[in-house]
């Protein structure tokens, strides 16, 4: 492990040297196991944060109070320290320009990390693919990679979009509400496109966003999900 990124009070970016990786494709997770001294295991899945591209893979850790695996990775690792991973593992919840488009991708609170894999690696392909993030999160505090998806907002293929669902800056024009089926109504592409979609976040964050681009009439064959529950880490 090379760096620490803090991108916010919360999230940590773990910035790993690994000269001999196999390469990933954008969306995949690796397990990072911790062994204690008496040697108790503990076995977490986090989602790889860099694209395929990049010269370094990167993992974005959200820290739990109640986890077993988070807290150390947050607070306690340091530059030099090593840790044991497996992967690159699953090939369901992946983006690669093959698979079309036009992109939506849909995040609740940390299920932003794999999605920022898959934007990272459209603009490292120079894809013209048009790609929409919406992005829900309590504060613009809470925003990770809050810099660097504005700066990707920038791109003509690239369309990011904000709602605060607690608090919100004086004079914000985005969105201020929980993530439903009217706000997914003005944000996605119609279904008549025939969108592909990635979902990534809390499970009942998304349940509710699967479900209710399905009422507004899009295929559920394109509509890819992964989830995590509140507790573990």
């Amino acid at each position: 492990m090379i760096e620490l990124i803090e991108e916010t009070a919360e999230a940590t970016s773990i910035v790993l040297d690994l000269p001999d990786r196999q390469r990933h494709r954008a969306g995949q997770h690796v397990d990072v196991r911790l062994t204690a001294e008496d040697g108790y295991e503990a076995q977490r899945s986090y989602s790889i944060a860099s694209a395929p591209e990049d010269a370094y893979l990167v993992l974005t850790v959200e820290r739990l109070d109640d986890g077993e695996v988070s807290p150390y990775l947050v607070d306690t690792l340091r530059p030099g320290d090593e840790l044991e991973l497996r992967g690159p593992i699953g090939g369901y919840f992946v983006w690669e320009e093959v698979l079309g488009g036009p992109l939506l991708l849909v995040a609740g609170g940390s299920g932003v990390v794999p999605l920022r894999a898959m934007l990272r690696h459209h603009q490292a392909v120079g894809s013209t693919i048009p790609v929409r993030l919406l992005y829900s999160v309590k504060s613009l505090d809470d925003v990770i990679y809050r810099d660097e998806l504005m700066g990707m907002a920038a791109d003509d293929e690239i369309d990011v979009r904000l709602t605060l669902t607690r608090e919100q800056p004086e004079g914000w024009r985005g969105y201020a509400r929980r993530i439903d089926q009217e706000l997914l109504a003005d944000v996605a592409w119609p279904p008549s496109e025939g969108p592909l979609t990635y979902v990534c976040g809390p499970t009942s964050f998304v349940e509710v966003a699967a479900n209710a681009l399905v009422g507004l009439g899009h295929d559920p064959g394109r509509i890819r999900t992964e989830r995590f529950g509140p507790t573990g880490g």
